[in-house]
């Protein structure tokens, strides 16, 4: 068997990692030039989710190595006013770790890496009786058993294969950065929302090094062109965003850095679909926004359950169905979480019906 999988973000290595481990030719292709291209975040939160997916595909030495790295935070979710009067505790079970996303990135790469060719963007597809052909705007054509889209929230795989599968903006924005550790003293949890007026919102969670630090808007309440904007910029943006709040989430926004904004999108859930020799995981088919803390998690989990259901032998399709009849249901019911909690606690726009 051969797999074509599209994609090397986290799920698509984990994907790749698990099927070598089980002796599954697999061929990886990213439209990047090179894995450092992009900034995709920092911290990570992996749950017990995304912790026994990890545990699944990944060697044993590796993973041993890997998970040394983490950082274990407190398991709750913290909600604190702009001066820092707390406000609301929920309490989480399980195992939780903070963990840097291009530590994970490496750790997988170690595995895959001569599996993987960059600079390739996929243009199309076309599937056949006994394989699927996959072409690439180099002029490529690769042939498989199997193709995975595994590229993320604009997937070109999912383009062609699901044309109605929608993805909408959630009306909020998000800069990303970081800040020393050291000013997180008293937020070491899963995560930390500290919630002003207008949904203006600072998120804190350490890991072992540093600590995330975000500042979430509504966008019609941010300039246009953050793109465009330097780092002082976007900091005096935020200090003026957040003008009376605790001298010590001033501090944070005096000392945060490599800020870049992100649009926040999520999926829209559709029915199941009629299983081929095309999947999808992850992003490119259940992306969210980040209010529940599951994207990376479910992604690493349908990697895991994908290399299981491949590997397991018997026909192709009803594997293929089995895996994505969970992937599905679990995937788009955190879709629905995630934007529950999200209009909850960041204003986020209600799902479309």
């Amino acid at each position: 068997m051969k797999v074509i999988v599209t994609g090397a973000g986290l799920g698509g290595l984990a994907l790749a990692t698990g099927l070598r481990g089980a002796d599954i030719d697999v061929a990886l292709y990213e439209r990047d030039q090179s894995p450092l291209v992009r900034r995709q975040g920092y911290r990570l939160h992996l749950s017990d989710v995304g912790i026994d997916a990890l545990t699944s595909v990944m060697p044993p030495e590796r993973r041993a190595a890997f998970f040394a790295t983490a950082h274990i935070p407190s398991p709750r979710f913290v909600r604190f006013d702009p001066m820092l009067e707390e406000f609301e505790v929920l309490e989480h079970g399980g195992l939780h770790l903070s963990i840097d996303r291009q530590t994970l990135r490496d750790a997988l790469l170690g595995e895959v890496a001569e599996t993987i060719t960059y600079g390739m963007r996929l243009t199309g597809f076309e599937v056949e009786a006994d394989h699927v052909a996959a072409r690439f705007d180099d002029g490529t054509t690769v042939t498989g058993d199997v193709l995975v889209g595994a590229d993320g929230i604009n997937s070109a795989v999912r383009r062609q294969y699901l044309p109605h599968a929608r993805i909408v903006g959630t009306g909020l924005v998000q800069l990303y950065g970081k800040i020393p550790v050291e000013l997180a003293e008293g937020m070491d949890n899963v995560f930390t929302a500290i919630i002003g007026p207008g949904h203006r919102i600072v998120g804190v969670a350490p890991t072992r090094d540093y600590a995330t630090c975000s500042f979430g808007a509504r966008a019609e309440d941010l300039p246009p062109g953050l793109h465009t904007m330097t780092q002082n910029q976007l900091r005096a943006l935020v200090m003026d965003m957040t003008d009376g709040w605790h001298p010590l989430v001033r501090r944070m926004i005096a000392q945060w850095h490599e800020v870049f904004p992100l649009e926040l999108r999520t999926s829209v859930p559709i029915p199941p679909w009629r299983t081929t020799q095309v999947t999808l995981l992850g992003d490119a088919i259940h992306a969210m926004s980040p209010a529940a803390g599951a994207g990376a998690n479910l992604a690493l989990r349908d990697a895991a359950a994908l290399t299981a259901a491949l590997a397991h032998g018997g026909p192709l399709v009803p594997a293929l169905r089995s895996y994505e009849q969970e992937m599905i249901d679990s995937g788009f019911a955190a879709v629905r979480i995630s934007a529950a909690n999200g209009a909850r606690v960041l204003g986020q726009d209600p799902l479309p019906g």
